[in-house]
């Protein structure tokens, strides 16, 4: 049976043969290993930052209560400060922005409503002081409660939503005389403002630690599990490989499990990188929305993967001779795939134009064409019963599907560079 390759548009020759993939692999596997622990030891390399910047945050705020002369300007009221900084610092400084906005604009109007309140409960007097203050809280603890469980406010200004009603409750009941209520409200809202800028100017300017650079690196970590898992599932399907080795190429469903579970993550982050300032390569109006889609589709891949392990039952297993028919096929197939996701996550980590009309537009085409001789009789070379025709239609069908939602995933990514200002590959 004559060989069967893949058209490979660049130009840089077939899928490389056994004897060169395994050289391959032997010889990133280093490589690979080395920039996962770099990761790690970044990450933790960042929460250590992370704890000295809030240690030094409370000392900063903590002279409000050290020295005098600033004691005698706030007083009391300087533990509100300490407090802004214990409840707003976050590991992101998108984090630390949004939650001290949250609080500040909550703050603000929950204190200015309350003020009103408790003075014109004053103005009434009497036992209808008591029914005023009471339908005020009930009038805005409802609506406030009620409007912090609408979706998209629950996301972005859920926080702001409780300072609200705590503070509006707190002035409206305490305010027995409306001048030291609204004396009160501002002593406590110029400490809390100093405790949100001693937060900011830590977190945005002292190391900081941006929640759209987490966002953007994990991605291309997305990309790179999914090749991986792509090659290993190829690798249990058609190599003889002993306990040990098969116990590692499990890996592929533990990787794709990483990028299902991945979901509430690539919300939070987005929602803190949209608070974030221009920094670095990332400017204003940046299309962070994007990286959501792009991630339903990372998504909905895992789970195509994930599905063929289904392929690896004794039940749904191809018979050697006919699973050594079409391997080499399957192989340059899995390849071409696992190389196309590299380079969508390469466009992103670099911010290039991924080049899909030039490059992975061509190549997907010829793996579907690929996909289409596999399930031709005279391919094979072997006489096909129902039920291995089943199981190596099911196999041709999954990577068919992998097809089409790479295509979808190669037209997001492209527009993302649009939209992101990417520039030309050179």
């Amino acid at each position: 049976m004559g060989s069967i390759v893949i058209d490979i548009p660049d130009g840089e020759g077939v899928a490389p043969s056994k004897i060169e993939k395994k050289k391959f692999d032997s010889s990133c596997q280093p490589i690979i290993s080395f920039l996962r622990e770099m990761k790690n030891k970044r990450h933790g390399m960042r929460k250590v930052i992370h704890s000295i910047k809030v240690g030094v945050a409370l000392v900063l705020v903590s002279l409000f209560y050290l020295l005098d002369p600033l004691y005698k300007q706030v007083g009391d009221n300087a533990m509100w400060a300490i407090m802004t900084v214990v409840v707003i610092f976050e590991f992101f400084a998108g984090a630390t922005l949004s939650k001290g906005l949250n609080r500040g604009i909550g703050t603000i109007l929950g204190g200015g409503l309350g003020c009103l309140a408790a003075a014109f409960a004053q103005a009434v007097g009497g036992i209808g002081r008591a029914i005023v203050v009471g339908i005020a809280v009930f009038i805005f603890g409802a609506v406030a409660t009620y409007t912090r469980q609408v979706p998209n406010i629950k996301k972005k200004y859920e926080y702001g939503a409780i300072i609200f009603l705590l503070t509006f409750n707190l002035v409206v009941v305490s305010g027995l005389r409306a001048e030291q209520v609204m004396q009160l409200a501002r002593e406590r809202l110029s400490t809390i403002v100093m405790g949100f800028i001693i937060c900011i100017f830590t977190s945005l300017l002292v190391f900081p630690i941006w929640a759209s650079d987490e966002l953007h690196d994990s991605f291309v970590t997305r990309f790179e599990d999914l090749a991986r898992s792509l090659e290993g599932f190829s690798k249990e399907y058609f190599e003889n490989i002993n306990e040990k080795e098969k116990k590692s190429s499990d890996n592929f469903i533990s990787n794709c499990k990483s990028v299902l579970h991945s979901k509430s993550k690539d919300e939070s982050l987005v929602n803190f990188a949209r608070w974030e300032p221009w920094h670095g390569k990332f400017g204003f109006s940046y299309p962070w929305g994007k990286y959501l889609k792009i991630g339903e589709d990372l998504r909905d891949l895992a789970t195509i993967i994930l599905s063929l392990k289904s392929c690896l039952r004794p039940s749904t297993q191809l018979p050697e001779i006919l699973r050594q028919s079409v391997k080499e096929p399957c192989e340059a197939i899995v390849a071409s795939l696992a190389w196309t996701l590299r380079e969508l996550g390469e466009s992103i980590t670099k911010m290039r134009k991924c080049g899909s009309e030039e490059t992975i537009v061509p190549k997907l085409k010829s793996v579907r064409v690929e996909l289409s001789r596999i399930l031709t009789p005279s391919t094979h070379g072997t006489t096909v019963e129902n039920t291995n025709g089943l199981g190596l239609a099911g196999l041709v069908y999954s990577l068919m599907e992998m097809v089409e939602k790479m295509e979808e995933l190669t037209k997001e990514v492209e527009e993302l560079g649009k939209l992101g200002g990417f520039h030309k590959n050179s």
